[in-house]
């Protein structure tokens, strides 16, 4: 049950406390570099995880349910401490980019509930390539959001706004993955109101 696969999904889990403890103080911009750092090495065991369960053929049904779990808490975490924290805002649009996160959180939830509804009456959705570059934008997003505070010193100026180069992938990227999260979300609720009475 404990395999090498589960034990790294696991640790994402476990490390999520780190990670939230890093974020809490957005002046302090070694914790943000440490905080980019431990965020890396959690992407990175979540490829290594699946990579090495469907290797190994060690897919087990602890990794299946822990998986998915590992990852919505992760990226509900940094949402909602980088909201917290001021860091999701910027020009022009000011705190609007928190808006971005809330629609990401809100279909994490939904598909979530959609799953489990399915699941009890044994359907599944597989995932489809656009939720997978969903999921790839919002690692992107978010590191590049706590890397910008780790890195005040990658700011230029233009147009009269001073804009920090990370911080600005990271909001881009952010409002691309919400809008993948509302294309995704539809594609799998329409294939859930299918199954509905």
């Amino acid at each position: 049950m404990l395999t090498l696969p589960n034990l790294l999904t696991l640790s994402r889990i476990v490390t999520v406390p780190v990670l939230v403890a890093l974020l809490w103080w957005p002046r302090w911009e070694a914790g943000y570099l440490a905080a980019f750092a431990v965020y890396c090495l959690m992407g990175i065991t979540d490829y290594f995880d699946g990579y090495l369960a469907r290797a190994q053929g060690a897919v087990s049904k602890l990794g299946v349910f822990l998986d998915p779990i590992a990852d919505k808490i992760m990226v509900a975490a940094v949402i909602l401490v980088l909201s917290a924290q001021g860091v999701l805002t910027g020009p022009y649009v000011g705190d609007l980019h928190v808006i971005a996160g809330l629609i990401i959180l809100i279909r994490e939830i939904a598909v979530s509930g959609l799953r489990e509804f399915l699941g009890g009456i044994q359907v599944s959705i597989p995932v489809s390539r656009l939720a997978k570059w969903k999921t790839t934008l919002q690692l992107i997003c978010l590191g590049a959001l706590i890397l910008g505070r780790g890195t005040p010193w990658w700011t230029v100026n233009l147009g009269g706004l001073a804009i920090n180069l990370p911080h600005t992938v990271g909001l881009t990227t952010l409002w691309a993955a919400a809008g993948l999260t509302v294309i995704t979300g539809w594609d799998y609720l329409r294939v859930g109101l299918k199954h509905m009475d």
